[in-house]
């Protein structure tokens, strides 16, 4: 079926929006403001909608992690960007931190404690992580790579390796 030249319109701006966004947020200012915004606005979103939307997610697919903390055992809520798998029952998370220095803090969390929750559209779902490595990390590096091209900026940016972890659903 032909699309109208409307919707042919709507399609380019969308595009075009977002390579806008990706552009900005490969940007060092994004990376000083949007940690400090970004999660904020998310979690607050999230909470008002009942956990059907995530404000980032508009442009990324996005979780809300609940993971325990490393020193402190207490659960931690992260609003986070991610890659769903095919199978509908995994996501990728990445360790960017926004190409900032350190290690994001929830990344150090699911190495003390695996076991962990996703709020994903509207449900909240057990999940087991994983932290990739090797020739895993590498195939996966590449697909979130042609996903969201901004992450390729960040680890140039730091010395550090990115952190990513598969998060595979627990069965009910």
């Amino acid at each position: 079926m032909a699309r109208t030249a409307g919707a042919r319109l709507r399609h380019a701006l969308s595009c075009a929006g977002v390579r806008l966004v990706q552009k900005v947020s490969s940007t060092r200012l994004f990376a000083k403001a949007a940690p400090h915004v970004v999660p904020a606005l998310d979690r607050n979103v999230h909470r008002l909608t009942r956990g059907r939307l995530l404000l980032s997610a508009q442009l990324l697919p996005g979780v809300i992690l609940t993971s325990t903390g490393a020193r402190t055992g207490r659960p931690r809520r992260t609003p986070l960007a991610c890659m769903p798998e095919e199978d509908g029952r995994t996501w990728i998370l990445i360790g960017s931190n926004f190409g900032r220095p350190g290690h994001p803090a929830w990344t150090h969390n699911l190495l003390a404690h695996p076991e962990a929750s996703v709020s994903w559209k509207g449900r909240d779902i057990p999940v087991t992580a994983r932290l990739l490595t090797g020739a895993e990390r590498d195939t996966v590096w590449q697909a979130l790579l042609a996903f969201w091209p901004p992450y390729a900026t960040y680890q140039a940016r730091v010395e550090r390796e990115i952190r990513l972890f598969r998060l595979t659903g627990n069965p009910d």
